[in-house]
């Protein structure tokens, strides 16, 4: 007889292929009840009977109404009087529930509802924790705004198959909603609400879904992040605190929203971030990983070593969706460091928000910035001297202590990012102001051969120039412009970098500067003088010319540039598709496109073809002597590859994370063997690989890292 060992396991399989099944095998969407369908209604002037949303109801005694019902705002078909609380109710009939694999209900209201299928909820919004339930005569913990009159997609409820099956029967069904108000006093309130079928056959019972209807999101082979508000609006300031969980279930594997949370299941603090980005339908968020006492929790994510600083960038005005991605690959080949992504798909709410992109923000870490932390009682000696990372950004007209303006013309803005204008101490504060001060005041002297140097890092300088100027990004030295000063026993000069914000590079803008390919854009763009002034030494433009040409020959090679364009697409997938359905702006134009494609394709294609374009004119442009001795003029560092692998976490419990935070040899493979010398692993690394190992025992275990035979590194491994 047949023995099941885990029914577990498979009743999570069968409903996965429920889940699968209500995404893939739908032939078609179609509507069973409208907004503008006949409801049955009545205003909560009193307590309704507690069984006011099952089917056996008596409603008779309601009135009748067309929807949406509501006041204010011109959204509404039957028109009430103003309310606390209104109580809607329309019977509807299912044909063949066999033909149906899922539901969607669509709401669109203003403050709060709860809907009931058959008596069951369904679906509640800005009401909060689950176990609530709003009375007649109470409101909600903040106020929401419909958005179907202002053009917007009410909000998506899936009911997924096994939930659907259970509740409803063929023939008569009833559709039940309360509707909060958050004041009586408000000038609006609205209730619009949809219920959509996903039909597997040919069949069509009912009615078509509205224009905006979008197809249910269930999964991806994309990381999904899905983050809990418990009804609070995510603000641009201040924080607001959430849940957030990730479902990662590894390389090749899908990834569904039922899933159990693998990389985090916790506490976050959240807000919206950016600045021009502020006007877009699609934002994007800052958030912190916090412990249940709101405490920093510092957590690997997606592959990322622990931190608890993260940024979740949703490209839209960039249609191709990878320049920021690819331009920190760019980076992290080139220089010291430059963020780690990860592609995901992001669900607020249960809303569907597109493709995003985990960054990791900039601040000072072993893993980030890996400069000296700058602390509190290090006010003089070397202590004082490094440990800062500054950005040049917009102009602060009430300067509020967080930055400084330059002495010199055109007298740029500069800020303290990390450690921010709070953390820092009045004596750190005037240090890195007269450092800037004496670094400034020697490159604008008439005749300064010779003090650039000592003050900057030529070769983060070099690489800077090199990636930014490959993306032409507008806001090249003026915004988003990072530097970071070593202490001075460790040199004490200042780096250029990290990179950040280019998703209006590669001539995704159409202001201020041509977008073309040709043409230098530190000379339109650039907000500090004492970057024109350096390019104008010759031993830079030989370094430059050097550096070109021994990067043209592996990172910055063309072919090896349209492959890596070519696999991030790959790696993005059929979410593409979701994403502009959900933020249609394909064909459309997105302040600043210079170019407006008519498939994600042509916007693809562009960014390639812009590419090949720019690579060409920077060859065929490059300043320096190109009899240049190079050997002489390039460092040893510059010279050979940097052989830095990061491995973590460790201890490790599942998996591990190899990533090369330096330029190097990242195509090498790795080893595993255990304490006994028997080799229990055996993969190769390309840029990051996150490895999968929860099939070997507890234990220790040494790794080798290999690069044509060659064993270039060993470590200590701990699996708990």
């Amino acid at each position: 007889m047949f023995k099941i060992k885990n029914l577990a396991f498979v009743l999570c399989f069968l409903y996965q292929c429920l889940v699968a099944m209500g995404q893939g095998s739908t032939d078609h969407w179609e509507t069973v009840v409208n907004n503008d369908d006949l409801w049955s209604y009545r205003l909560g002037t009193s307590a309704s009977p507690t069984d006011w949303m099952m089917p056996d109801f008596d409603d008779s005694s309601w009135l009748v109404g067309q929807g949406g019902i509501g006041y204010g705002d011109g959204d509404d078909n039957t028109i009430i009087e103003p309310t606390l609380s209104l109580f809607l109710r329309i019977d509807f009939d299912l044909i063949d529930t066999a033909a149906i694999a899922l539901a969607v209900l669509h709401a669109d209201y203003d403050d709060a509802f709860v809907a009931y299928l058959n008596g069951t909820e369904i679906g509640r919004g800005n009401i909060g924790d689950p176990e609530t339930i709003l009375g007649h005569d109470e409101s909600p913990p903040i106020d929401q705004e419909a958005v179907l009159y202002t053009g917007g997609i009410p909000e998506a409820y899936p009911i997924y198959p096994s939930t659907f099956n259970e509740l409803v029967q063929e023939g008569e069904n009833t559709l039940a909603i309360q509707v909060n108000n958050f004041l009586i006093t408000s000038s609006d309130l609205s209730g619009n609400f949809f219920l959509s079928l996903g039909i597997t056959d040919t069949s069509s019972n009912y009615g078509p879904t509205p224009e905006w209807f979008i197809e249910p999101f269930l999964s991806s082979d994309l990381p999904l992040i899905r983050i809990f508000t418990s009804g609070q609006e995510i603000q641009n300031d201040p924080r607001i605190q959430a849940q957030m969980q990730i479902i990662d279930n590894g390389p090749d594997e899908v990834n569904y929203i039922t899933d159990p949370a693998t990389d985090y299941d916790g506490q976050i603090s959240i807000e919206i971030r950016g600045e021009s980005s502020l006007a877009y339908e699609k934002k994007n968020y800052a958030f912190e990983t916090q412990d249940q006492d709101g405490e920093n929790n510092n957590v690997p994510l997606l592959g990322m070593p622990p931190e608890n600083d993260w940024i979740l960038y949703g490209p839209y005005s960039d249609k191709s969706l990878i320049r920021n991605a690819l331009t920190f690959e760019i980076g992290r080949d080139v220089m010291e460091y430059a963020s780690r992504t990860a592609f995901c798909e992001l669900m607020i709410n249960e809303e569907y928000r597109g493709v995003y992109i985990l960054m990791e923000k900039i601040k000072q870490d072993d893993f980030r910035v890996d400069i000296a932390k700058l602390l509190t009682e290090d006010i003089e000696g070397d202590e004082l001297t490094g440990g800062y990372i500054i950005e040049k950004d917009r102009d602060n007209p009430d300067l509020n202590d967080d930055g400084w303006y330059s002495s010199f013309a055109p007298y740029p803005f500069y800020t303290y990012h990390d450690p921010d204008y709070d953390q820092l101490m009045p004596a750190q504060k005037n240090y890195i102001q007269d450092w800037f001060f004496a670094f400034e005041s020697a490159m604008n002297l008439t005749t300064y051969a010779g003090s650039y140097d000592q003050f900057i890092d030529v070769e983060s300088f070099v690489d800077y120039f090199l990636v930014t100027e490959l993306t032409k990004h507008i806001d090249a030295y003026k915004l988003s412009f990072y530097m970071y000063k070593e202490k001075d026993s460790n040199g004490g000069k200042l780096h250029m970098g990290p990179l950040w914000d280019f998703n209006l590079g590669y001539g995704n803008f159409d202001f201020g500067c041509e977008p073309s390919p040709e043409g230098w854009i530190y000379s339109c763009t650039s907000q500090v003088f004492w970057v024109s002034k350096i390019l104008d030494v010759e031993a830079v433009n030989d370094r430059l010319f050097c550096r070109w040409q021994q990067l043209r020959q592996n990172e910055l090679d063309t072919d090896f540039l349209i492959n890596r364009i070519d696999s991030l697409v790959e790696l993005i997938g059929p979410a593409a598709d979701r994403n502009f359905d959900r933020f249609p702006v394909i064909g459309e134009y997105v302040w600043p496109n210079s170019f407006i494609g008519e498939s994600y394709q042509d916007e693809v294609d562009f960014l390639k073809t812009w590419l090949e374009q720019r690579i060409f004119w920077m060859d065929m442009n490059m300043p320096g002597d190109p009899n240049a001795d190079c050997g002489e003029i390039l460092s040893q560092e510059h010279q050979e590859a940097k052989k830095y692998l990061e491995v973590y976490p460790n201890p490790f419990t599942e998996k591990l994370t190899f990533s090369f935070s330096k330029n190097g040899f990242n195509k090498g493979e790795v080893l595993l063997y255990d304490l006994m010398g028997n080799k229990v692993a055996h993969f190769r690394l390309i840029d990051q690989s996150t490895v999968f190992l929860d099939h070997l025992p507890a234990g220790i275990y040494f790794f080798h890292y290999k690069v044509s035979d060659l064993t270039l590194q060993c470590g200590k491994l701990i699996k708990q």
